[in-house]
């Protein structure tokens, strides 16, 4: 008679901060045993924090992951008309550049400026009628040609898809909780993400903060980004890189100060400080299954913080998130598709006037 063996649940793990963590080689080949951690990451505990990092990761990734980091100062440091070239307000700036188009706190926000592009797919095959309707979504990537940025098509790419195929991975290790929760007529975690043609890389430059501003402990926390919901299914995310603008040149420091960084309220609304190691990845639940599981599955607000910064420091933050989502026409709830929910979304955090075919 064959023997039944039981694979043993791995115990769950944890940042000092107490995020959950998980290893990359369990996530590829045990999926079944992370389902512990998956639930405390995911699930409905008001300790929750919506947040799961990532170990022990391939090590390309940190290739990955310093080149378009350094590619991303290099293109916020070319002079403004030159950025400029790279923008596209018909897809309200969700394709090339974007800088002070996106309301935060009630104000354009000035502090970070993005470059946005599907990692996965340059031109999406959807009907003209849908590119029309979803201009974010279903336009055409745009790369920059300057030669202080050279390779940072392929540079985009290649961390896009990496956090791409993890986050893939991940959701369908994540496919046993949420089917309880999931609406029956909505497909698998892992079939709406990697079928799905409107995937959303960003790769951010949060500028050194100006002269005037007043570096303290006593800042607001949501500083240099304001609480925020992703409207994403999963939203991949690597760890920041702080550069020193020196009389020498960039160079790469530490976080200048304790306090800078990530903030996320829990489900109990307790406010978390979450640290992404640098060679690890970090992926959050977003709004769309939030929706999808009717709020069994809540996405977490969170922020980004400056801290206490040394006096006259000019010291910037670059990072980069892949926004994993369904299609534009993949029913949510019975009310409201994917795109239907985005359009709101975006109706919320962009100013109409700035927002091309908004």
């Amino acid at each position: 008679m064959a023997t039944l063996t039981r694979r043993v649940l791995q115990p769950i793990s944890r940042t000092p901060e107490g995020a959950v963590q998980i290893s990359y080689s369990d996530l590829t080949s045990q999926p079944d045993t992370l389902l512990p951690s998956i639930e405390e990451a995911f699930g409905s505990s008001p300790k929750s924090l919506g947040i799961i990092i990532v170990r022990d990761l391939p090590p390309t990734f940190n290739q990955y992951r310093e080149r378009l980091l350094h590619l991303a100062h290099k293109f916020a440091d070319l002079d403004e008309s030159t950025r400029e070239k790279y923008i596209d307000p018909a897809s309200s700036y969700s394709f090339g550049w974007s800088h002070g188009k996106e309301i935060m706190n009630g104000q354009p926000d000035t502090l970070k400026g993005s470059f946005y592009a599907n990692p996965v797919v340059d031109t999406p095959t959807v009907p003209e009628e849908e590119k029309k309707q979803f201009p974010e979504y279903y336009g055409s990537n745009i790369w920059p040609t300057e030669p202080e940025t050279e390779g940072f098509e392929d540079a985009f790419k290649d961390l896009g898809r990496f956090i791409f195929k993890i986050g893939t991975e991940l959701a369908a290790a994540c496919q046993p909780f949420a089917l309880a929760h999931l609406d029956s007529s909505i497909p698998s975690l892992p079939e709406l993400i990697s079928t799905s043609q409107t995937t959303k890389s960003r790769l951010l430059h949060y500028f050194p903060p100006p002269d005037d501003f007043v570096s303290s402990e006593d800042e607001p926390i949501d500083s240099w980004c304001g609480f925020h919901l992703d409207h994403s299914l999963l939203t991949g995310l690597c760890s920041a890189m702080f550069i020193k603008h020196g009389p020498n040149g960039p160079e790469v420091v530490g976080s200048p100060s304790p306090s800078s960084g990530l903030y996320i309220r829990s489900r109990g609304g307790d406010l978390t400080k979450v640290s992404i190691p640098q060679d690890c990845l970090a992926f959050q639940t977003g709004e769309a299954l939030e929706l999808a599981t009717g709020k069994r599955l809540r996405a977490t607000p969170h922020c980004v913080r400056v801290g206490a910064t040394p006096a006259g420091a000019k010291i910037s933050r670059e990072t980069f998130v892949v926004f994993m989502q369904p299609n534009s026409d993949q029913k949510l709830n019975s009310e409201e598709t994917f795109g239907q929910f985005s359009k709101r979304i975006f109706a919320e955090h962009y100013d109409p006037q700035n927002s091309g075919s908004m």
